[in-house]
């Protein structure tokens, strides 16, 4: 071996081979950039013919756009590998080819009566894939090497995706580049739309302060991204979009509001602090408290099928119809009668008091039996009557541990059955009905002790006297 020479090594030769693709790579990317420049300049004239004798210009077709099934190409986007971006990109087809995801799943066919396995085909994009994982590099690639910014293969954009994501650097990225900010899906719905969750509200920052339109509605729903935020009870969501002028007044297909929205979202008690935030910021900002659906159905009913006593007496403190019929001819009393049982930790008797102080109706004596298992709004709802109605038939039903935790108070109840009640409470029965619906705001401006202001808006006690 000459003295000149020295022995190369895998990992040598492998660093070299590298070296050279990289600058290889780095000089097509420097040519693609000066032909991009160079082709930005304005095309000439269509020669005219003069003589007959010369020649028009061909115009070519473009090439025809290249279908991928290949799950490593998908993958590829997908997990962002700059390397292997680089060298699919090399084909400069295939920046906007069209990635078809074949999965299977099973459907069922009537003429064989069976399960079977079928081939399903979702279209895609290499800029969908990208941006639908946050990949800022390969979305950035795709854009420098020409990617259509809007196209939609599949019904969606790389918008939707960035924005169902929450990868808010993608989706400014993809507004710097032209995309469309109220580009609507095959499905209706637009970017803002698909901002439905906490981790979103950077993206729906930017695309307001794009120009997107925060009133838009979905084709078919006709929900706003209003109604949208308040569902999920995203409270920086409502503030942002009430601060961009967002119609609280609107209505989807089915005349649900805002509220009504909120109302109905507020299902789970940890989730009842948020959800009241949103409702309080959207009364504050004029939101109505009686306005109802194409159903008659309110956002008291709402909140009364929820069992959500914070809503409820917020919505009732605003002028909500505690008497309001749907046109199933249900009350928000008869709505809360009907989830006691599911919500009695939810502290149902404090609806139903709201609902009895701001001139709701007391159910019928054979509907109190649905409020057996939460003792506390039996009473509320029994001190509204003149004489305790029969009941012995329906405590027979009362479980044991209910009986034992409560036995004082269904003691009582058995022996008032069919009793006539005292002088005082017969008082503050006539007073409450004298009153009616404005019972809750006429006994705080009386001029009398508060203990006795307490008694007439029915406390509860544990114990019928």
């Amino acid at each position: 071996m000459s003295q000149n020479t020295f022995a190369y090594t895998s990992a040598t030769l492998r660093s070299l081979r590298l070296e050279q693709e990289l600058q290889d790579w780095q000089e097509s990317r420097r040519a693609l950039e000066q032909r991009r420049v160079m082709s930005r300049r304005p095309l000439p004239a269509a020669p005219r013919l003069r003589h007959g004798s010369e020649r028009i210009q061909t115009v070519r077709a473009p090439p025809p756009q290249i279908h991928c099934r290949d799950p490593v190409v998908h993958n590829t986007f997908m997990y962002g590998d700059m390397r292997s971006v680089y060298a699919i990109l090399k084909e400069p087809g295939m920046v906007n080819a069209l990635m078809e995801i074949v999965h299977e799943e099973m459907v069922w066919t009537p003429e064989m009566g069976m399960w079977t396995l079928s081939s399903k085909v979702r279209q895609t994009s290499a800029l969908r894939l990208a941006a639908s994982r946050g990949h800022y590099g390969c979305v950035e690639e795709l854009l420098f090497r020409g990617a259509e910014v809007d196209a939609d293969p599949g019904g969606r954009s790389a918008l939707h995706d960035a924005c169902s994501g929450g990868h808010h650097a993608c989706l400014k990225l993809l507004l710097e580049h032209g995309a469309d900010p109220n580009l609507l899906s095959a499905d209706g719905d637009a970017p803002l739309h698909l901002c439905n969750n906490a981790e979103s509200y950077a993206c729906a920052e930017l695309l307001v302060n794009m120009g997107a339109n925060v009133n838009v509605r979905q084709r078919d729903s006709g929900l706003t991204p209003l109604h949208l935020a308040c569902r999920r009870g995203l409270e920086n969501h409502v503030k942002l979009l009430l601060a961009h002028k967002a119609d609280i007044t609107a209505q989807n297909r089915e005349g649900e509001t805002p509220l009504n929205a909120a109302c109905a979202g507020a299902e789970r008690p940890a989730e009842a602090a948020r959800y009241l935030g949103v409702v309080q910021r959207l009364l504050q900002t004029g939101a109505h408290a009686h306005t109802a659906g194409r159903k008659q159905h309110t956002a008291l009913h709402n909140a009364c099928s929820n069992c959500s006593y914070q809503i409820a007496d917020v919505l009732l403190q605003h002028g909500a119809h505690a008497d309001a019929a749907n046109c199933a001819g249900y009350t928000p009393m008869d709505c809360l009668l009907q989830v006691v049982e599911d919500y009695p930790d939810q502290h149902p008797e404090f609806i139903a008091r709201s609902l009895l102080n701001h001139g709701a109706q007391p159910p019928t004596a054979r509907l109190l039996k649905l409020c057996l298992l939460s003792p506390a709004t039996l009473e509320v709802m029994l001190n509204c009557y003149p004489v305790v109605p029969d009941c012995e038939d329906w405590l027979q039903e009362l479980p044991d541990e209910i009986l034992k935790d409560h036995k004082c108070f269904f003691d009582s109840v058995r022996r008032m059955c069919g009793q006539p009640r005292t002088l005082q409470h017969l008082c503050r029965y006539t007073l409450r009905t004298v009153l009616g619906a404005q019972c809750h705001f006429s006994v705080d401006k009386l001029n009398i002790p508060c203990a006795l202001k307490e008694y007439l808006l029915l406390p509860i006690k544990g114990e019928l006297q």
